[in-house]
């Protein structure tokens, strides 16, 4: 006869639901670290009943440590700033330039809303124009107003990733070749010597020409301002991921190579199968440093060619020489360094899913 102790049932069922929830914390840090919340796992292991002690050290690296030498740069920038004097005034504190994201943002939804208004009003003339059997003098007018900071935002991130995915597309099969094929290489890697250094400066002239001959409308699916910068974006980010597809394929295990031999694959499986999955994590890599270059580059792009989105913003507020623009400046700088590093994290959230390796 056998009988079952009731505290030892409930004791290892406890067990259980700990183990469970340690799996389920561990399994979510992989997306904190995605995420850049490495923070939350040692909070969550701490309110869990895993060592706080441990955990607490981990909360005071990963968490306080941080915030603490962000609050000291705050700090530092708010006793500084004022002390030092510009043609524009003192520079801004964080106080003021604070307080230009709230107007920035207060002027976003005034210009929403007067687009909207007008928008509104076409619609109205349009129905009554349309009730009066006069469709024919229906017109779809244009809203030529000045766009927002967040549309300005908005742009610059639509022509950064059209420039991206056009150099991927160049890059990626370049690189392939380059690192399957001796000859390619010896073809290829010249021309990513003598151009990979050109700055996007000396690019954007000669895409501008080039641009304006060719794409002649003003009625095309792209504006010409669109074009050229995301032409220069695409000239000047495909190189890190052509070098480190190129660094991947060629690393690819030999014992790999000679099964792909053996079992006679053709060349499109041979890639498809065999290549691609063993040099994604070099390509996610290059992939990663090409998004980030191309952000670089749009901004300067846009600043020297006067293209919308926020290089522009930022240049039209150092001309227009206001006592608030040097504060608006700053704001598109903290905006630009935001944007970059969220547009790395969706990058590593792709190699993540993509690629089965730890080696980032």
């Amino acid at each position: 006869m056998t009988t079952t102790d009731p505290d030892f049932a409930a004791a290892e069922e406890r067990e259980a639901r700990r183990a469970r929830l340690f799996t389920q914390i561990n399994t979510a840090d992989k997306w904190f670290q995605v995420l850049g919340l490495v923070w939350m796992t040692p909070i969550l292991k701490a309110v869990a009943g895993d060592n706080p002690q441990a955990q607490v050290k981990e909360i005071w690296r990963l968490l306080a440590v941080p915030l603490i030498a962000i609050l000291a740069f705050l700090l530092l920038w708010g006793t500084l700033a004022p002390k030092v004097q510009t043609s524009l005034g003192a520079v801004p504190g964080p106080a003021q330039v604070w307080a230009e994201v709230v107007n920035l943002h207060e002027d976003a939804q005034a210009k929403a809303a007067k687009r909207e208004k007008f928008e509104a009003m076409l619609a109205k003339r349009n129905e009554k124009l349309i009730a009066a059997g006069r469709a024919d003098e229906v017109k779809t007018v244009a809203y030529t107003g000045a766009p927002s900071y967040y549309q300005q935002i908005w742009t610059s991130i639509r022509t950064v990733f059209f420039g991206f995915l056009i150099a991927t597309a160049v890059a990626v099969p370049l690189g392939i070749a380059a690192g399957l094929s001796p000859t390619a290489n010896a073809a290829i890697n010249p021309l990513v010597q003598i151009f990979k250094p050109v700055s996007p400066l000396a690019w954007l002239p000669i895409v501008t020409m080039i641009v304006s001959a060719v794409y002649a409308t003003n009625d095309g699916l792209f504006s010409k301002s669109f074009l050229i910068s995301a032409i220069t974006v695409t000239l000047c980010s495909l190189w890190p991921t052509l070098i480190n597809t190129a660094l991947g394929v060629a690393s690819i295990d030999k014992d790999l190579v000679n099964v792909s031999k053996v079992l006679k694959m053709n060349t499109w499986t041979k890639i498809t199968r065999l290549v691609l999955p063993s040099a994604l994590p070099l390509i996610f890599t290059g992939l990663r440093l090409s998004l980030g270059v191309g952000w670089m580059v749009l901004i300067a792009a846009e600043m020297l060619a006067q293209n919308p989105g926020l290089g522009k913003f930022v240049w039209d507020e150092f001309q227009n020489g206001s006592s608030s623009s040097l504060a608006k400046i700053m704001v598109a700088v903290f905006t630009i360094g935001i944007i970059g590093f969220l547009l790395d994290r969706v990058m590593f959230a792709l190699q993540s899913l993509f690629t089965f390796t730890n080696n980032r």
